[in-house]
């Protein structure tokens, strides 16, 4: 009996060995017939497409559990493996703020020729009264935004302009109001004399809006009843920040828009 189960434990193995070398060796054949595909799995992606903005756009974490979501956090599951999104959008910030606390510099420092940089500010520029975000839409931020393409177009990047997202507010008979105003019209403004491609959020979001209308619409933000998440007991009302949901309607629209506007990097889409 320890005969036949050395005998066949011995040709099992045997089996096993040729079964690995035949593997191996159309794994080589491939590598050899397909050198680019092989390229791609090997070396770091070709691209990367740097995202600058602020709560709206951000990545959040998902632990521990909290409902609030940026569109940019979803953005890279739709790309091909050929481009890296480099989320750099952080809560809070304005066009001024991020210049200001050195966190555009540190994506600047980053950028290299063939990159995409996606700027997208608007919501916390709008507090007039905090100084430290604030930017004056026709003066101080447009010079801001004129900033952020002129030094990725230094580097021999490729800069795309945002609206900010719509909030959700209606009028009274129900039709989404603009919440942006001057500095949405100030984005489309810099685009246009920049000439570099622009993403209308602030427009798409606000068509989404209407679609679903003001009842619906709560299922994109972050509406929260009383006892659903352990770090909001009382619950929230919030029409300015995206849940999942929210975070991923938003994210389509974007993805359709680039696809309008830079279709050199919608190639990239899955």
């Amino acid at each position: 009996m320890t005969l036949k189960l050395t005998s066949v434990v011995t040709v099992a193995g045997a089996c096993l060995l040729i079964t690995l070398f035949v593997a191996g060796s159309a794994s080589h054949k491939s590598e050899a017939a397909a050198p680019v595909a092989s390229a791609t799995t090997t070396q770091p992606p070709a691209i990367t497409l740097f995202l600058v903005g602020d709560s709206t756009m951000s990545d959040k974490p998902l632990i521990p559990a909290y409902p609030e979501r940026g569109w940019g956090q979803l953005l890279p599951m739709y790309f091909k493996p050929t481009v890296r999104v480099a989320n750099y959008a952080v809560n809070g910030r304005s066009s001024k703020s991020f210049i200001d606390e050195g966190k555009w510099q540190a994506v600047v420092e980053k950028i290299k020729p063939g990159d995409y940089v996606l700027i997208q500010f608007g919501h916390n520029d709008e507090n007039k009264t905090n100084l430290v975000r604030y930017s004056e839409p026709f003066t101080t931020f447009k010079t801001n935004l004129t900033k952020y393409v002129r030094d990725t177009q230094a580097r021999h990047g490729i800069p795309i302009l945002s609206t900010p997202v719509a909030r959700r507010k209606f009028t009274v008979s129900g039709k989404a109001r603009e919440t942006h105003g001057d500095h949405s019209v100030a984005v489309r403004q810099v685009a246009a004399e920049l000439q570099v491609p622009l993403l209308d959020m602030d427009k798409r979001s606000m068509e989404l809006l209407d679609q679903m209308g003001p009842e619906q619409s709560k299922r994109l933000f972050d509406w929260i009843e009383p006892g659903e998440y352990q770090k909001l007991p009382e619950g929230l009302k919030d029409d300015s920040h995206l849940n999942a949901f929210g975070a991923s309607r938003i994210c389509d629209l974007a993805v359709l828009e680039i696809k309008g506007v830079a279709p050199v990097l919608a190639q990239h889409f899955k």
